[in-house]
């Protein structure tokens, strides 16, 4: 009993991850629940929380049954989770409809309603970002405004991970850096602005209380331990965003420090001890997980997504050889990709499949093969989508540019950062040196590690991430390929505001 270990929970989009690490980051044991997203109507995007909390309960067993540990030697479990979620629950505690997730687009006419009742410039002063149709606050005026029933009953507003905090505690809470996105904080002193909340006549009460990340926020219930198999009384802390927790768990926890993530979205994301906000809005200024400090985060709607997509409705063969062989059909991906020139002969692919962020902040926009001809295969549109992907990237390191945030190396992490050929892409479109940590756990090691700060096996996050955090070695830019990409990254440019009212035209037919 003199070892302890570490819980880390990440409910994902595509699925929840739940780790057990030991104390210096080694990861024991892992299980993925996979779940659907629901997209009855175009732009829209809903998950079921129950499914959440049955892949949770799947998890937890699974690692404990795996690893062989006693679960009292669990000494805190962390939680990070899929920013912006919308869970509405009665004065039962039961949820009231679908989670309106954070790719949603339907809430154009509630961010127009945020902006008049609050104020732009307030807006940007209090929050640090403008009305955005992916967060929480336009989805709670949605509901109100075409939902009046489910809004009246509704008595919790709480976002995805907090859902599985309620369901594991008891407790109605959340921490700065998930609770960053709802546009409902003041994001400089860390609290629910009340002005907001009153111009939007959101009711306190709904809210959770606010924490910081590595703060204990409640323990496991005895009926928590029934179901997921952990020891009642086992503390929960605050956790983090899935980016915010990333960043801990790839140790981009100081100034000058940044990743980069490929998972169902992409972010570029770097720490910052200062406040900073990009008055256009075109990326976000957000609490971090170090206590007192900030991140801001640039990001692409469809990222990883955009390579799904076209996986699972246009790769029916090498799925069906991935099954047979047992291997990676994303590693079947890449080789067909690495077959294929830079520029992809001149094909070139727009990731804006959910509408986008940064830089355009335009919920109409939606993907582009741009090129397209004849003599393009589908390993021609495999490449075009990864570096279409990358291109818009790079999209967010030039606004960061522009606003004096640099860094000289850049960590990748997500699905896509287990591909040595895409960081490479990367490094190659950034010019700069990129890596990947070792433990590939992202996310679910943030939380852990949080977890382990919030119990004593740490006395800061500077402290835990030096202890279990390590990286491999760096992939080096290679400057004619750097030159060869920005030609096309040049074009790549051109084609959003040539199609801007085009794809404002197609939003009203």
């Amino acid at each position: 009993m003199n070892e302890k270990y570490l819980l880390g929970i990440d409910i994902g989009t595509s699925g929840t991850k739940t780790v057990l690490f030991t104390a210096d980051g080694t990861a024991l044991a892992s299980y993925t629940g996979e779940y659907p997203l629901y997209q009855p109507v175009n732009g829209y995007a809903e998950q079921e929380p129950s499914d959440w909390w049955k892949a949770v309960c799947d998890g937890t067993r699974a690692v404990i049954t795996k690893s062989g540990i006693n679960p009292h030697e669990i000494a805190g479990v962390g939680l990070s989770g899929q920013m912006h979620g919308l869970v509405m629950l009665d004065s039962d505690g039961t949820v009231l409809r679908k989670s309106i997730i954070w790719c949603d687009q339907r809430t154009a006419a509630e961010c127009d309603e945020i902006t008049s009742r609050v104020g732009a410039e307030r807006l940007m002063e209090i929050t640090a970002n403008p009305a955005l149709t992916g967060f929480t606050a336009s989805k709670i005026l949605w509901v109100r405004n075409n939902e009046p029933d489910i809004y009246g009953k509704c008595r919790h507003i709480l976002l995805p991970k907090d859902y599985i905090r309620y369901i594991l505690t008891g407790e109605f809470a959340t921490e700065v850096s998930d609770a960053s996105g709802m546009q409902l904080l003041d994001i400089k002193n860390r609290c629910w602005s009340d002005e907001v909340l009153d111009k939007l006549e959101i009711e306190r009460s709904l809210l959770g209380k606010m924490y910081e990340s590595p703060e204990i926020t409640g323990v496991i219930s005895k009926i928590a331990e029934e179901k997921t198999g952990l020891a009642a009384g086992t503390p929960v802390v605050g956790g983090a965003g899935d980016n915010a927790a990333a960043a801990v768990g790839t140790g981009v926890v100081r100034d000058s420090a940044a990743f980069t993530t490929i998972g169902t979205s992409g972010v570029l994301f770097a720490h910052s001890s200062r406040f900073a906000v990009d008055k256009s809005g075109r990326f976000h200024t957000f609490c971090c997980a170090v206590p007192g400090e900030w991140h801001m985060m640039g990001v692409t709607q469809a990222a990883g997504l955009s390579l799904k997509w076209f996986k699972d409705n246009f790769c029916n063969e090498e799925n069906i050889l991935a099954q047979d062989s047992g291997e990676d059909v994303y590693a079947l991906v890449d080789r067909m990709a690495e077959t294929i020139p830079i520029g992809s002969d001149k094909l070139l692919y727009l990731p804006y499949l959910m509408g986008e962020r940064t830089p355009h902040l335009d919920a109409d926009a939606r993907g582009v093969f741009f090129g397209l001809s004849a003599r393009h295969t589908k390993s021609h549109l495999l490449r075009s989508i990864m570096e279409g992907i990358s291109y818009s990237m790079r999209d967010c390191l030039e606004v960061f540019a522009e606003n004096g945030i640099s860094f000289e190396n850049m960590t990748v992490c997500g699905g896509g950062g287990k591909s040595r050929f895409w960081r490479q892409m990367l490094s190659d479109v950034y010019a700069c040196p990129c890596d990947t940590v070792l433990s590939g756990e992202g996310p679910a090691l943030g939380a852990a590690l949080l977890a382990g700060v919030g119990t004593g096996i740490y006395s800061t996050v500077h402290e835990a991430c030096d202890c279990a955090v390590k990286h491999g070695p760096a992939q080096q830019p290679d400057a004619a390929s750097h030159e060869e990409y920005m030609k096309f990254y040049a074009v790549f440019k051109d084609i959003y505001p040539a199609l801007k009212p085009l794809y404002k035209e197609l939003s009203h037919i």
